[in-house]
């Protein structure tokens, strides 16, 4: 049985834990809110160059690019996975790993076995997690100068590097994981096709019917402004990616708050019986002293 001290020096032990989860709480819950600002900052930019490719696309004018020209046959598919580079997010990584999992045995339902994946990880805890895969048709290429907290010019960088790679053959498909944030207690595992690009997603009508006047041609508007598109969906990426890391932690430190105080809450309650016993311990002998004199 637990003596007074002991007692003492847990409660104490574990009423700083819960001061530690607090404060940990508070930074990822404002870290947060700065990438649902980021995500907010991203949708203007994101809109403007959609709607332009959506007025291209509605136009009498021909356009087209070898972004978006779809392979025949696909042999190697890229699976850029974005996670985490710290932990203390909860089941956040597990979740993704489990989600690409599944991702890649639906590729192999729809393109065959012998299809040929290379996993791109962003983030340590990914590159760590597919470090174990011993899948011969399964590669990892972890990119350098690269992690979950990028933005600017080395997403922009590693945007046109996998565009280029298309380009050259390298990869005749790419997949864009990450956790889509929706809000703070809710994000969800999303797989978005990078390359090549559906246009017929792009044009959904909202555009149609609307004059337009191309300078100096649609055919190189086009062109130009589809590396904008992919940029900016691989920056919104990145962005829900860090969005959805700081909801996990939120969830997590939350919860091991919530069982801190439990705990305390418990060992406070032992504390006190224990105490209580040891007083009426006392008060006992004191009355049968006073009795025997």
């Amino acid at each position: 049985m637990a003596t007074l001290r002991e007692l003492k020096g847990r409660i104490g032990s574990v009423a700083s834990s819960e001061k530690i989860t607090g404060a940990m709480k508070m930074i990822s819950s404002a870290k947060m809110h700065k990438a649902e600002g980021v995500l907010r900052r991203l949708i203007p930019f994101k809109d403007c160059v959609r709607t332009i490719i959506a007025s291209l696309l509605s136009s009498d004018a021909p356009v087209s690019s070898p972004l978006a020209q779809p392979r025949r046959i696909v042999r190697k598919v890229a699976l850029v996975v974005l996670g985490s580079d710290d932990g203390l997010c909860g089941a956040y990584n597990v979740n993704i790993f489990k989600g690409v999992l599944e991702t890649i045995a639906a590729l192999r339902a729809e393109y065959g076995s012998d299809i040929e994946i290379e996993i791109i990880p962003v983030g340590k805890k990914m590159a760590k997690a597919f470090a174990r895969i011993s899948d011969p048709k399964v590669s990892v290429s972890i990119p350098q100068q690269l992690n979950s907290k990028s933005e600017g010019d080395d997403v922009k960088a590693f945007s046109m590097e996998l565009e280029n790679a298309f380009l050259d053959g390298r990869y005749d498909k790419v997949t864009v994981i990450y956790m889509h944030y929706h809000s703070a207690g809710r994000q969800r595992y999303t797989a978005d096709d990078y390359l090549p690009v559906a246009v017929a997603d792009i044009a959904d009508g909202s555009a149609a019917g609307r004059p337009c006047l191309f300078e100096p041609d649609a055919s190189a508007i086009f062109a130009a402004a589809l590396p904008m598109y992919l940029l900016s969906r691989m920056q919104s990426a990145f962005a829900e990616n860090r969005a959805s890391e700081q909801a996990a932690r939120v969830m997590a430190m939350q919860s091991a708050n919530d069982n801190a105080q439990k705990l305390l809450e418990q060992l406070q309650l032992e504390y006190n019986k224990l105490r209580q016993a040891g007083i009426t311990t006392e008060l006992l002998d004191i009355v049968g002293g006073q009795a025997r004199d």
